[in-house]
């Protein structure tokens, strides 16, 4: 069996489980050996009930001390079940279970096993797996089982047996990385890593897999990243531009003035955009620094040159905020403003496509509709990214080839300490802004438990009487049956009973389709919606300055940086803006690393802290917002990994470099491509 085979060669899978595979993205051998596990679930001795705590995964056995009760709670059938052993009582819920009530009988002993939750003063394991044979639960015990990533049809059991086929069938793995490199950085085997992440035979073997793994994207990362710089290092410019008067008149029309880090940044863009070469840079700054208006400056820099220049954003719904505030600021200056997104009419984008080949429109704002390959620019002199962490390095690459060897500026709020941002931005020189406006006022923070809501609400209540909009932001969808966890849908529904029924409540999540998140997007930019529960989809791609609350549930479940970005949300127009984290766990650790964010609104020093919290020990942590997507590298969690890997790529020689590549032409797509999901 080879890496480049079909899965279809796998035993057990045929073509109606083919398709479900390719719902998520797995058509070959390597795709599924690198769908690695989320976690991992390892089976202990039971333990007394006594012992039980908040948060943990854990068995105990135990005989019913009373009949299973089922109630049903708006569309949910609840089992309730007390049990007991000679240490204490558990209460056990089960969601849409009611068969189990007939399964379960008084005075008999079980082994159940669940996640431990505190609820109204008392311990509850919900949805936990009940274990009738005791012999099949001590076949499992201090064996790792992987849990896999799944889609609607897919099990875990189904890919935990491909997995096993694959292993059986499959002689090696394919090594990137010379053998000198392994051997001095102690990496394990790759065939061996590779089985070991899905199947290891302890956790020293599970970390030791995952290190050579992530290793290996950063390794590959770094250097297609050096390839690319190398190709575009000191290219001339095919664009000369002189400094033009209309920028510093539109600075110093401006209703504020620009912040010392904004200046310090606009004379290192003017700079770069009058050499001799190509501008390929950076501008890295938190949330609210101001680096809209030195895109805006950079832009009608190079219009008054006779160029074109384009600005590409992750959602809609940001595009056509950018067009609007841009056609404003610009309005006096004689430029030709255009959008082109996604949700256009084909008459509508072919009618913009020939105003952007004539060159009747200057400035091009848009979406990923700005890469297609139909569209042809004029003189395109100027290439903006903003919010760069939501496109791959690859779709950076594709709109310079737009252009001949354009300037490029990339925007990213994304708080990267630096020592980790020069890596990751290898192939650019890197400015920050790390000045906030006078004018804005700093958020007011606060963190909580849940009995915090009701007063949260009335908050909020008060808020939007006030003409003010809130988001609320829950880690979840759905509920789920192992995770103790708020979700946007039943949140909803909750919120839309507690609070004033003039209140309009709705709900956003991922997993909508693009048109409805953009309907609930515009509409709460439009102030018809005044509370948008949602997930994390909100963090970047909206500005709403009318919105003044950001509370967030389960705040212990997300890394801080992306909590960070979540709170970027508020605080953008006039008004005071507030954060409030629930914390729905009694973890003295959770609250501490909560404590940061009340103390600072500082993206960076925030994502610095979060850093040496986490630690390269915390495997599966949640992912943080910004990260690349990597399968399993994670620059914060792995920051050391990540610098050994790029100090390895360095190493090689331009011939190593080359042929690295050469053997595997598919590498730069592989590594360079990679994409946040986006609005």
């Amino acid at each position: 069996m080879n890496y480049s085979d079909s899965i279809i060669k796998i035993k057990g899978i045929g073509e109606k489980t083919q398709k479900v595979f390719s719902r998520i993205g797995i058509e070959t051998v390597q795709d599924l050996l690198e769908h690695y596990p989320r976690d991992y679930e390892e089976f202990g001795r039971p333990i007394p009930i006594s012992q039980v705590r908040e948060g943990s995964v854990v068995t105990i056995e135990a005989y019913l001390g009373m009949s299973p009760r089922l109630k049903r709670v708006r569309h949910l059938q609840i089992l309730n079940v007390q049990v007991r052993d000679s240490s204490g009582t558990l209460l056990l819920t089960w969601f849409n279970m009611p068969f189990l009530r007939n399964r379960l009988k008084m005075g008999s002993r079980y082994l159940f096993r669940g996640k431990i939750s505190f609820k109204n003063g008392v311990y509850v394991m919900e949805q936990p797996k009940i274990y009738f044979n005791k012999e099949d639960y001590y076949k499992l015990l201090k064996i790792l089982q992987p849990i896999y990533p799944l889609t609607e049809g897919l099990t875990n059991n189904l890919i935990t047996k491909s997995m096993h086929e694959v292993h059986k069938n499959l002689e090696f793995a394919k090594d990137y990385i010379p053998r000198n490199i392994s051997r001095e950085y102690s990496l394990m085997d790759r065939t061996k890593a590779l089985k070991e992440i899905h199947f290891p035979k302890d956790r020293d073997s599970l970390a030791r897999a995952r290190n050579r793994l992530a290793f290996d994207e950063f390794f590959l990362y770094s250097l297609a990243l050096r390839m690319m710089r190398e190709s575009k290092a000191q290219s001339k410019t095919n664009y000369p531009m002189v400094e033009s008067r209309e920028c510093s008149d539109l600075i110093n029309g401006l209703p504020y003035e620009l912040t010392n880090a904004q200046n310090l940044v606009w004379d290192e863009i003017k700079k770069d955009m009058t050499s001799e070469y190509s501008m390929n840079r950076l501008v890295q700054g938190d949330v609210g620094s101001g680096k809209t208006i030195l895109a805006i400056l950079a832009l009608l820099m190079t219009v008054k040159n006779g160029y074109q220049g384009c600005i590409m954003v992750p959602t809609e719904v940001l595009a056509k905020q950018h067009y609007n505030s841009f056609r404003s600021l610009l309005s006096e200056y004689n430029i030709s403003i255009c959008l082109l997104v996604g949700s256009m009419t084909p008459k509508e984008k072919r009618d913009t496509y020939d105003k952007i080949r004539d060159h009747r429109v200057d400035i091009i704002v848009g979406t990923h509709a700005l890469i297609q390959e139909k569209l042809e620019y004029d003189k395109l002199a100027l290439v903006i990214t903003d919010e760069q962490h939501r496109f791959g390095v690859k779709q950076r690459e594709e709109l310079m080839t737009k252009g001949k060897k354009p300037n490029v500026l990339v925007m990213s709020a994304t708080p990267i300490p630096r020592t980790l941002a020069i890596i990751l931005y290898g192939d650019l020189d890197i400015s920050i802004v790390d000045e906030l406006p006078a004018r804005r006022l700093p958020i007011k923070n606060c963190v909580v438990n849940t009995n915090y809501r009701p007063t949260a609400y009335r908050f909020i209540e008060n808020q939007v009487a006030l003409g003010r909009q809130a988001y609320v932001i829950c880690p979840m969808v759905e509920e789920s049956e192992m995770i103790e966890a708020e979700n946007v849908i039943d949140y909803t529904e909750q919120l839309k009973e507690v609070l004033p029924s003039n209140i309009s409540v709705e709900y956003l999540h991922g997993k909508m389709k693009p048109k409805e998140k953009n309907d609930i997007m515009e509409r709460f930019a439009d102030g018809d919606i005044s509370v948008l529960v949602s997930t994390t989809v909100v963090e970047v791609g909206v500005n709403v300055p009318n919105a003044t609350v950001m509370m967030v549930e389960n705040a212990e479940r997300f890394g801080l940086a992306q909590l960070h970005q979540l709170r970027g949300r508020v605080g953008r127009g006039q008004h005071q803006s507030y954060c409030i984290f629930v914390c729905g766990t009694q973890s003295k650790e959770a609250k501490e690393r909560l404590e940061i964010l009340n103390k600072s609104n500082d993206g960076f020093y925030i994502a610095e802290e979060d850093l040496k919290l986490r630690g390269p020990g915390d495997l599966f942590g949640i992912r943080q917002s910004g990260d690349l997507d990597f399968k399993i590298g994670n620059i914060y969690t792995d920051a050391a990994i990540l610098k050994l890997a790029a100090k390895a790529a360095k190493s090689l020689s331009d011939e190593e470099a080359g042929k690295i590549f050469l053997k595997n032409p598919y590498l730069k797509d592989r590594v360079l491509g990679q994409s946040s999901g986006t609005l």
